[in-house]
């Protein structure tokens, strides 16, 4: 991929420590990456890796021990809490691994409270999360709560939430976790298709089909990069990590 597109998301010696002095666990340790426009980046690795660590971090959820996160050229560091929580609501879409839906509200409804809390009048929200779930096949379920809807729809709608508005980054955790093969290949095309429409996109998952949709893999161990490579030799990559 040229360097033509901007970067979206830049990670700069990002390192990340949980507790301190004996007990302190370095959970990242000077990572650097950045994600353009249009690009798909799948995170690989091992239960423990800093997988999950990394996508917190980037989407400003977790605060670095050092280094830099920059989000469309902003240095999260540098925001006060108010405009961070800014950045995280209109330019990075979230999807959590177990859906985080608000029982109490209907699919549209958790669909358009992102647009609400940005100060869109509830009557527009709606119309985004409409087309936002229009746009996943998924207008059927609109007015059913989460319970009314089976994993797949459930996931469906949280990535429809990620994606309402005009978010320009994509982080998703294991966003095929609770699903079949063919609903989690559906979630997938979804992500490919909102990168191809000019947003950045990060997904951790542990399942090499998956990370084929992306246009590189990266590998962490033990909180450092140790690979990275386009996602065709993710498989190889991956067989290799296991046998070691």
């Amino acid at each position: 991929m040229t360097h033509t597109h901007p970067p979206v998301l830049e990670l700069r010696e990002l390192t990340r420590t949980h507790g301190s002095g004996v007990t302190a666990v370095q959970a990242l340790r000077g990572i650097n990456l950045t994600v353009r426009t249009g690009e798909l980046v799948a995170v690989m690795g091992q239960s423990g890796s800093g997988k999950s660590t990394l996508l917190t971090i980037a989407g400003g959820l977790d605060t670095a021990s050092s280094g830099q996160v920059l989000i469309e050229g902003r240095d999260l560091s540098t925001l006060t809490r108010a405009e961070q929580a800014k950045v995280r609501r209109t330019s990075v879409g979230y999807v959590f691994q177990d859906y985080n839906l608000i029982p109490a509200l209907t699919a549209a409804e958790n669909v358009s409270l992102p647009r609400e809390l940005d100060g869109v009048s509830a009557r527009q929200a709606r119309k985004e999360a409409l087309a936002a779930l229009a746009e996943i096949a998924l207008t059927e379920v609109a007015d059913r709560f989460p319970d009314e809807m089976s994993g797949g729809q459930q996931q469906r709608v949280a990535i429809a939430r990620a994606l309402v508005g005009d978010r320009r980054l994509v982080l998703a955790d294991e966003p095929t976790g609770a699903l079949d093969s063919e609903t989690g290949d559906s979630v997938l095309a979804l992500l490919r298709n909102r990168c191809d429409q000019g947003a950045a996109g990060v997904m951790v998952t542990h399942e090499p089909r998956f990370a084929a949709w992306a246009d590189r893999v990266i590998f962490l161990r033990d909180g450092v990069v140790v690979d990275e490579s386009a996602s065709s030799s993710a498989d190889s990559l991956l067989l290799e990590e296991g046998s070691q």
